[in-house]
């Protein structure tokens, strides 16, 4: 449910209906707007009446919800979330690159790759510290000391960083580091690790697990906002299918839905879905044309010496021309009607 408050009601009315609606066993979220602030209700079962609310001083309307997941949609929140990831945006009017290498191998590496993405254009420094692998036998990342890797770069270049967390306990030690947090694929339905990331101070990018729906990755989104953090970056990354051709098919139609039903903004992974670098290029220009808000791509100096996904990772001219073509397509496609 939403109460839409009047644009000229004051702190004292808003807290007021806030007041009424937890003295009704339901909790608030304000939830301010361009014109007006809205007050989201939670917790409150299908059958709450409206009208209990409906003539509390400085309410407009009453809108019920009718969405699954609440905090996530449009029907709660209009307008676009714009997530601040240190110096960094995700979402409104600018597109997002965040670029880097899949794993850290070493300190010399990392600097190398994180002076490509920021010649390249590049927003934000991707590095895998904590690694799942499919295999116990690959390599599982530098652990902490990789994320002190990551940090001096970051240090050094001004770039801001994102590094995935596994489960809650590297999550404690991802969040001492990093400027955002990803909870990868493998994680997205890990509703305990979902719930502790909603608790970190630390925007999230919150990416889609291989055979999740939509509405899936939007209910585990909603797991984070409910737990009281609003910085969540949904990407999609491909899911699984009986093709062969690529690792996972880049579920595209899923960008324009996901802009459609949510607020939250939402980026895509092309190296993932790909697992082959020839075709990363064209699927992250393609992502970009189709309304994403970002890209997040690994790129490597040397790919055939990596320790992780080296088949995928671009090259630093593919970087370059990555970079320059998604941010001119996003500005071109501004304002059109997806």
């Amino acid at each position: 449910m939403l109460i839409v408050m009047d644009k000229n009601a004051d702190d004292a009315k808003i807290d007021g209906v806030v007041a009424a609606v937890e003295k009704a066993g339901f909790s608030a979220r304000r939830i301010p707007g361009g014109h007006r602030t809205a007050v989201g209700v939670i917790h409150n079962g299908k059958n709450t009446d409206p009208d209990r609310f409906l003539n509390l001083p400085g309410v407009r309307e009453v809108i019920p919800v009718t969405k699954p997941y609440k905090l996530v949609s449009r029907e709660f929140k209009p307008e676009d979330t714009v997530v601040k990831v240190k110096n960094a945006v995700i979402g409104g009017s600018s597109f997002a690159v965040i670029a880097g290498p899949c794993a850290v191998e070493s300190r010399e590496q990392t600097d190398i790759i994180a002076d490509m993405v920021k010649k390249s254009g590049g927003t934000i420094l991707r590095g895998g510290a904590f690694k799942p692998r499919t295999s116990p036998y690959s390599f599982q990342g530098l652990g902490e000391d990789g994320l002190k890797i990551l940090a001096a770069a970051s240090d050094r270049t001004g770039l801001p960083f994102v590094s995935e967390a596994v489960d809650e306990e590297s999550l404690e030690i991802v969040a001492r580091y990093a400027d955002m947090i990803q909870i990868g694929a493998r994680n997205m339905q890990n509703f305990s690790l979902l719930k502790k990331a909603g608790a970190v101070k630390r925007p999230i990018l919150l990416k889609r697990g291989i055979c999740a729906t939509v509405e899936e990755l939007l209910m585990a989104a909603e797991y984070i906002l409910e737990a009281g953090n609003p910085d969540v970056v949904l990407c999609e990354r491909g899911v699984r299918t009986f093709a062969d051709h690529c690792r996972n098919i880049l579920d595209l139609s899923a960008v324009t839905v996901i802009r459609k039903e949510s607020h939250l903004p939402v980026i895509v992974d092309p190296s993932h879905s790909a697992g082959r670098r020839e075709q990363v290029v064209p699927l992250g220009l393609a992502a970009a044309a189709a309304g994403a808000q970002g890209l997040i791509a690994e790129v490597h100096h040397c790919p055939e010496e990596a320790l992780c996904d080296g088949a995928q990772a671009l090259l630093p001219n593919q970087l370059d021309i990555l970079c320059k073509l998604s941010c001119q397509i996003s500005e071109m496609i501004k304002g059109a009607a997806i």
